[in-house]
């Protein structure tokens, strides 16, 4: 059976073990280590899909949960597949749902067959089970799709995330099943277990077996300090197959990227820099910027003088600060796109440094001469 999406690693750092690779996909090929910018909607909030692919964006991510409610799969899948609704022409990636599902607490019920909850634009009841998930998927069309799976909060205690854990198993098993598109349409599995070595463990080697074209790590970014958060990282990648790709999903804050590297992580996304630029907070080659303060109103020199985005070609902080502080959308849109920019331009460093055996030192120095805070930016 013909694969819809393959990957070929080019190149391992020996003194640290990151690596860069290639990933094939029908809309093309894209190289790793990349961060995917976050187009909930069919969308990334104020930058175009034109802009995107201008800037390096390679993979997109949508959201299925979204674009079910609204417009609906089926019209998705009329105008020919999301990227042709969006008019992206790169590779797309769409997560299972589960994520805002499961987010749903006070609504929610998880049982074998699937969860159901009612939906937070209308209140109307709906279900979502693995299938389900993956018949959306389908319909959807993005170039890589995810197995529904449970995301438990942390702290969890170890007899609730086993049987969540193994109840993500038997679903990947069962929304592998359902993939009507397996020549045209990727299907990742997602490694699970909370902070418990073990069932991380039993998790991926459980996933590796099913033989799924790529993985993901899961179940971090949801409250666990940072030393919990690669540990549990490094925890699911130790079973998976290394000329597959690994995906850490949610993550896009600078320290987690790097860390997130030098474990073999191969694909990260996150809401991060658009949701931060509304905000006012930018990423820079020198740290982080909050642009209202006063201190930017006669601030004429660009954001980042070392970043090649259109913002930093073209305008000030002076003229960021204004736009901020009048709550001008132009403002916003130029924010949103450096600091997207910059994650992609911090990955195809990444890149480079790996390609020349120094990615450990570079790491070092990139931390310390951002001088971001625990957070990571």
């Amino acid at each position: 059976m013909k694969k819809p999406v393959t990957f070929d690693i080019r190149h391992v750092d020996p003194n640290s073990g990151a690596r860069t690779g290639v990933l094939h996909t029908p809309h093309g090929d894209v190289e790793t280590p990349m961060f995917m910018p976050v187009g909930t909607q069919a969308t990334v909030k104020f930058v175009s899909p034109e802009e995107l692919y201008a800037m390096g964006a390679g993979v997109v991510l949508a959201n299925t949960y979204h674009l079910w409610l609204r417009p609906g799969e089926d019209i998705v899948a009329k105008a020919g597949g999301v990227q042709r609704f969006m008019n992206y022409k790169g590779p797309m990636l769409t997560d299972s749902g589960g994520f805002q599902v499961f987010s749903l607490a006070d609504t929610r019920k998880i049982t074998e067959e699937g969860v159901a909850f009612r939906s937070t634009y209308n209140g109307d009841r709906l279900f979502l089970s693995p299938e389900k998930s993956i018949q959306i998927q389908n319909k959807i069309g993005a170039d890589i799709i995810m197995s529904l799976d449970e995301c438990i909060p942390y702290p969890a205690d170890y007899d609730y995330a086993k049987k969540s854990m193994e109840r993500t198993l038997r679903w990947a098993e069962r929304g592998k099943l359902a993939n009507q598109r397996p020549e045209e349409q990727a299907i990742f599995g997602i490694v699970q277990g909370g902070d418990y070595e073990d069932l991380r463990d039993y998790c991926a080697e459980k996933l590796a077996e099913m033989d799924f074209p790529g993985y993901a790590v899961g179940g971090t970014s949801v409250g666990e300090d940072k030393e919990t958060m690669y540990r549990m990282v490094g925890w699911s990648v130790e079973k998976l197959p290394l000329e597959k790709p690994r995906y850490l999903m949610g993550v896009g804050a600078v320290n987690d990227l790097l860390e997130g590297v030098a474990r073999n992580i191969d694909m990260f996304d996150c809401v991060l820099p658009t949701r931060v630029a509304r905000h006012g907070t930018l990423l820079t080659s020198h740290g982080r910027i909050n642009i209202k303060k006063s201190i930017y109103k006669d601030d004429f020199t660009p954001l980042d003088d070392q970043c090649d985005c259109y913002c930093c070609r073209n305008y000030t902080k002076a003229y960021l600060n204004h736009l901020f502080r009048c709550d001008e959308g132009f403002g916003t849109r130029l924010m949103s796109i450096h600091n997207i920019r910059f994650l992609i331009r911090l990955m195809e460093e990444i890149r480079q440094a790996i390609n020349e055996d120094r990615y450990t030192k570079f790491m070092q120095a990139k931390l310390a001469s951002m001088q971001f805070d625990e957070r990571g930016f």
